[in-house]
């Protein structure tokens, strides 16, 4: 397939809303790719070359730009080809190869090739083919259920694998995805109540449990092997010794454990988010900042025991299960109740502790992994939204030289980001300085005093009311919004939706959002 065919289909994608409409045009492409074209293809659709960073960045992007083709000749495998020949460059004269490289492929692309490939490499396709889309557009594609190909998609962490296998082996080589220890599975996430209340009636009795403002991890143990992958699936096993440890210390012979670690203070209250993260950035002398700043793992599920699938399992026998295996000392407080009062006072004495509130589950809900289902309701005390840095403006005064007043945007399901407000205020030095290196790295273009950047960096928010605003597009904005913190374990694609943001304005007003 030529490149300019995807192209094609993506810009129609991305003029189009209906949801319905961008599952028949990606199907319809789907359907003309040859097997190995279908990887390539499903990583461009979702802003996401298989070769993943390739050592070019803006500036490279802005230098070279050679006169684009007449007419398209450049196939999808040419593409691909030239990006592992890019990512495989390395050592003296590493950047003029790159750039004589870069050179070379966009020479060979037409204008709207050369846009493409551009916004690919910068990372900021918003055309609205995201994973969620484009796993009902293989449905589609196959007459395979939606279902099963998302399943496949979680088990196995590649899209593009599994729309190889659905276009190719049908129905039976979905059924081969399932769980492999060792393997990372994407994590289960939640959406939000307003309170212990609202969670209760939603859910009935429910199984309440402590709300840790950790560092999610996923623990896989054979034998005497454990290996640790983050809530971003990356392994960070040589980061976390006392996690590995724990593992080691329980009674079966085969493990998968979804938990939290984090630093506690002498006293046993935890230390912020950020103090946590702070190991995980660590690869040399761990043990020396283990004597400093000790980690303690606490899980909340167990999704494989001993040769033993538990997915599909209702949470109380997945905690069954954890109990039988885990000792209280590493498991998550939990109570399992239906009565208001009584999960009032668990949050209570869950925020006196010092943590962030409390997860609601459903007992007969399975594990829906890399799903933000209706099962598990978080509860904070304070109103909180994962947000994305769209911009940064820099600042005057005391912040003249930062970039400081972010522009601040909920994920759009059918793609891109909807902007809700601005804010500068809870940055302190420290971040201010950290940020705005970090988001030059992340420019793609600037206006005024204005940068606009890649869409990466996830900051978590605190604000008082959401209220309606002409100004923004979605008609409402954050009243009174200050920055928490930075996600760092995070990507966009984890970010709170705008139905979210939509949800909770129903709830506190009690009115339709606009």
């Amino acid at each position: 397939m030529l490149l300019a065919d995807l192209v094609a289909a993506a810009d129609r994608v991305g003029a189009t809303s209906g949801r319905l409409e961008k599952f028949a045009i990606l199907g319809e492409l789907l359907g003309r790719l040859s097997g190995d074209e279908v990887p390539v293809a499903v990583g461009f659709l979702t802003g996401a070359a298989r070769q993943g960073r390739i050592g070019i960045g803006p500036a490279l992007l802005s230098a070279v730009r050679p006169e684009p083709a007449a007419a398209p000749t450049l196939r999808l495998l040419d593409v691909d080809a030239a990006l592992s020949t890019l990512a495989a460059v390395s050592g003296s004269g590493s950047g003029a190869a790159r750039a004589a490289g870069l050179g070379a492929l966009l020479a060979a692309a037409t204008a709207p090739e050369q846009d493409f490939l551009r916004r690919l490499l910068f990372g900021e396709l918003r055309q609205g083919a995201l994973e969620g889309v484009m796993a009902e557009a293989v449905a589609r594609a196959t007459g395979l259920p939606a279902a099963a190909i998302r399943r496949a998609a979680m088990l196995s962490g590649d899209l593009g694998t599994v729309a190889i296998a659905a276009l190719t082996g049908g129905a039976e080589a979905l059924a081969a995805f399932d769980v492999q220890l060792f393997r990372p599975l994407q994590p289960m996430l939640a959406q939000t109540a307003a309170d212990v209340g609202e969670a209760l009636e939603r859910l009935g009795e429910a199984s309440l449990e402590a709300k840790l403002d950790g560092a999610r991890v996923q623990v896989h143990r054979r034998g005497d092997e454990v290996r640790v992958f983050s809530r971003r699936l990356n392994e960070v096993t040589p980061a976390v010794p006392e996690v590995v440890e724990a593992a080691l210390a329980l009674p079966a012979r085969e493990l998968i454990l979804d938990g939290e670690v984090i630093a506690l203070r002498a006293d046993g209250t935890p230390h912020p988010f950020q103090v946590t993260m702070r190991r995980f950035g660590r690869r040399l002398d761990v043990e020396g900042l283990r004597g400093e700043l000790p980690l303690t793992p606490f899980f909340f599920d167990c999704l494989w025991r001993d040769g033993r699938e538990l997915l599909t399992a209702p949470l109380a026998q997945r905690v069954e299960a954890l109990v039988e295996v885990v000792p209280a000392a590493w498991r998550v407080e939990r109570l399992v109740t239906g009565d208001r009062d009584l999960g009032d006072d668990f949050l209570r004495r869950t925020l006196a502790a010092g943590h962030e509130g409390v997860m609601a589950k459903a007992l007969g809900a399975s594990y829906e992994a890399g799903s933000r289902g209706q099962s598990w309701l978080k509860v904070k005390q304070a109103k909180t939204l994962d947000l994305v840095v769209l911009a940064a403006e820099w600042g005057s005064g005391r912040r003249r030289g930062w970039l400081s007043n972010l522009h601040l945007g909920a994920r759009d399901p059918a793609g891109g980001f909807v902007m809700l407000g601005k804010t500068f205020k809870g940055l302190t030095d420290e971040m201010l300085a950290w940020q705005t290196e970090r988001l030059l790295e992340l420019a793609t273009s600037r206006e005024g005093h204005v940068v606009w950047v890649r869409p990466e960096l996830v900051v978590e928010i605190a604000y008082n009311d959401l209220q309606e605003s002409p100004h923004y597009p979605a008609g409402l904005a954050l009243r009174f919004a200050r920055v928490k913190g930075y996600r760092h374990d995070r990507t966009a694609a984890d970010a709170d939706t705008i139905g979210t943001v939509r949800d909770a304005y129903t709830r506190a007003t009690g009115l339709p959002a606009p």
